[in-house]
């Protein structure tokens, strides 16, 4: 199966705190020619080029961080979430700080964003990463697994001992499901008790009721749910995101239990090893990653 290349029509912009950053910043979508990829594009430092693509991952596990040369972009998962779900290949992202905006914690404004700039398709295809044999990473009681399929499925199981979360799970076809209606909404979620922690730890300095799901011992402390089962839809949202870094589509059905950014990231290593990925991606320009929870 090839994909037709896909790009946006026009520039636009968006504009917020970054939630580990604190820092404000301006994140503005520009097209892009077919084949250069999804590149982000430090407009404070001289336009300094990151694309956004796999290399290296920390053990952290709050976000997900692209990086070169010891520049870094945070927090891009929810857009290259929304970029993934819009079947974007090509698009420049230009920022001016270090990290993506939080906005209201979903990929909701991105997708948005995206509607309002329209997406065209450009005069070039791509052939998705097609898994032939399962892979797996599993780290304790944490796992991701892919098996061959004809389309890409995202299934994730979480169990978290908290009365407003516990056991849940989801499934989401990609080609079949609505990313706008079933996925995108679903917002990022934080604990009260880990504030202080985190914040030591210079993270969560942009993190309020008003971009993120908060719950302290007892229940949640912000208002309703979006989705009964929000919180495992976010982590469907954040996986979509980090597979944006395979640098292409891919097709198989991936089970995810109990997993964050940290074994995202090595699934998708273990993904682009084991498929030869990585060879495809040596006329780009090597950049990093790291990932946070």
């Amino acid at each position: 199966m090839i994909v037709q290349r896909k790009t946006i029509n026009a520039n636009v912009s968006i504009t917020g705190i970054g939630l580990h950053s604190g820092i404000y910043t301006k994140v503005e979508l520009h097209p892009a020619a077919a084949g250069s990829g999804i590149t982000f594009v430090r407009a404070d430092l001289h336009g300094l080029r990151i694309p956004a693509l796999q290399a290296s991952t920390t053990a952290l596990d709050y976000a997900t961080t692209v990086g070169k040369d010891d520049v870094a972009v945070g927090t891009v998962e929810h857009l290259l979430s929304a970029v993934m779900a819009c079947g974007l290949t090509d698009v420049d992202i230009h920022i001016d700080g270090p990290e993506v905006p939080i906005i209201d914690g979903s990929a909701l404004p991105f997708m948005h964003l995206i509607d309002a700039a329209g997406v065209r398709a450009l005069d070039a295809t791509v052939a998705p990463l097609r898994i032939t044999e399962p892979i797996e990473v599993v780290h304790g009681e944490k796992s991701i697994r892919i098996v061959p399929s004809n389309r890409l499925i995202l299934k994730y199981r979480i169990d978290f001992p908290h009365p407003s979360i516990g056991k849940q799970s989801f499934h989401f076809d990609f080609e079949h499901d609505n990313f706008l209606r079933k996925i995108a909404p679903a917002r990022t979620f934080g604990f009260m008790r880990d504030v202080e922690k985190l914040r030591a730890a210079g993270l969560a300095r942009g993190g309020s009721v008003e971009n993120c799901i908060v719950l302290d011992d007892s229940g949640i402390v912000n208002g309703t749910l979006r989705f009964r089962d929000e919180f495992v839809r976010h982590k469907i949202l954040d996986l979509l995101g980090d597979l944006a870094l395979i640098g292409r589509p891919i097709i198989g059905e991936i089970t995810a239990t109990r997993a964050g950014h940290a074994l995202h990231s090595q699934f998708v290593a273990k993904l682009l090893e084991a498929t030869n990925g990585l060879a495809d991606h040596e006329s780009r320009e090597a950049g990093s990653i790291e990932s946070f929870a």
